[in-house]
């Protein structure tokens, strides 16, 4: 079997990260991807064997992508305040429109370790931010209430306004110390 060129992988991510943002990750498919990303079904199933694998490595490109913002942002920030970053890096993340959460079932249904890369992100960077924050009462509400914001923009039930999202994330920076708290809180007069 030929060895796959380097880059396959990375033209097969973009092809399918933009596939799913057209029609859904819900409607997916393989073909599709491979068509998009000018390779065989057999060299997309060579990189990626099924669809939950697939929608994984979307998930950990997507991580990838969040943590190298969250390290350019800090590297930034002349405040030094890696809370305050995360908070806003986070709200902005959850201004974006997410496609439906129905993937995500279906990609768990197929393979349970689908998880693992989130709950292994999602734990070290809370672990880096309890070891950058001297207050962990105000580490756990931002980190919580952030949380609750990305899992209500996934699940696509914003019950919240788009002044409250804004009220929140502003809430969370006073927490949180920020210096920016001021001027977002100014927005909202």
């Amino acid at each position: 079997m030929r060895a796959q060129r380097p880059n396959s992988r990375e033209k097969i991510l973009a092809a399918a990260a933009d596939v799913a943002r057209e029609s859904g990750p819900g409607s997916l498919s393989l073909d599709a991807v491979a068509s998009r990303a000018g390779v065989s079904k057999g060299g997309l199933l060579y990189n990626f064997p099924t669809k939950a694998k697939l929608m994984q490595g979307l998930v950990e490109g997507y991580l990838r992508d969040f943590e190298h913002a969250l390290e350019t942002a800090n590297g930034n920030d002349s405040g030094g305040n890696p809370l305050a970053v995360y908070i806003k890096l986070s709200a902005n993340d959850c201004e974006e429109k997410q496609p439906s959460a129905s993937w995500i079932f279906s990609a768990i249904a197929e393979d349970p370790d689908f998880m693992t890369p989130i709950k292994t992100f999602k734990q070290q960077l809370f672990e880096r931010l309890k070891g950058e924050t001297s207050d962990l009462k105000s580490l756990l509400v931002c980190y919580v209430a952030i949380e609750g914001l990305r899992s209500m923009n996934l699940f696509d039930s914003g019950v919240l306004s788009k002044h409250e999202r804004e009220l929140l994330v502003a809430s969370l920076l006073e927490i949180a110390g920020s210096p920016d708290a001021e001027q977002a809180s100014g927005m909202q007069s």
